[in-house]
């Protein structure tokens, strides 16, 4: 109702649902991945700690920007996506221990991507503002959200995170695993190292050519597509096309 009413939501309310939705969902995502014959490995127990990482990143950036509209896009959604892990359709088989490199590499691949996503979700944002502002109808929506130049600061800030996230779950994919270009991970290396060379040219672009507004949007959105096909394309594939584990 605050946001209908044109008022800023309780700076001491809004943080403390959202603390209690993360430590409600961790606990619910701790029974979803550890089985006692292994890891939950499957796309929707993916989805549900992706979901999860971002809305704990958004309770931790929350403290020194105002990100109203955005926490409550994402934590809906991020309930939404444990309930669906919770109640999976259909046995799921748990992955066997892994071996402290390839945990390191899990672990570095979904904090790179929930840093990713998070910055896709900023570049929504600058994206709408813009082409509000372009037609000379701003929305009161906007002042929930931070000034355009602080949202821009952070976008290129979370990707600069996530890109030095994503270099590091490249290397120790190429040094744990025994062969990244084997038949069933060959598209998702190949489309990850492709994301990684999109952000690295955009990052580039920023702080060479001062490349900023939909430009940047443009290619935000195209890495972010390339490396939401490397995550979720091959498990789509796998796991709903061909039916397989």
């Amino acid at each position: 109702m605050a946001l209908v009413r044109h008022q800023q939501p309780g700076r001491i309310l809004l943080p403390g649902l959202l603390t209690c939705a993360v430590i409600a969902h961790g606990i619910s995502l701790k029974y979803v991945l550890f089985a006692d014959d292994g890891f939950r490995f499957d796309l929707l127990a993916m989805l549900s700690l992706i979901a999860w990482t971002v809305t704990l990143l958004l309770l931790i950036l929350s403290r020194r920007h105002q990100l109203t509209l955005l926490i409550l896009a994402a934590a809906p959604l991020a309930a939404l996506a444990e309930l669906a892990a919770v109640h999976a359709w259909g046995s799921v088989s748990p992955r066997q221990q892994l071996s402290p490199g390839i945990a390191a590499h899990a672990l570095l691949s979904i904090s790179a991507y929930s840093l990713l996503t998070l910055a896709t979700l900023q570049a929504l944002y600058l994206y709408w503002l813009n082409q509000q502002l372009h037609n000379h109808q701003p929305s009161g929506i906007s002042r929930f959200l931070p000034p355009l130049q602080t949202m821009e600061s952070l976008l290129f800030g979370l990707i600069t995170f996530g890109q030095l996230l994503l270099t590091a779950a490249l290397i120790t994919g190429a040094l744990f695993m025994e062969d990244m270009f084997a038949q069933h991970l060959v598209h998702k290396s190949a489309l990850s190292i492709l994301a990684w060379v999109l952000y690295s040219i955009l990052l580039w672009g920023h702080w060479k050519k001062g490349w900023r507004g939909n430009t940047a949007v443009r290619w935000t959105l195209s890495a972010f597509a390339v490396l939401l096909l490397a995550f979720f394309g091959s498990k789509l594939a796998l796991e709903v096309i061909l039916h397989r584990n």
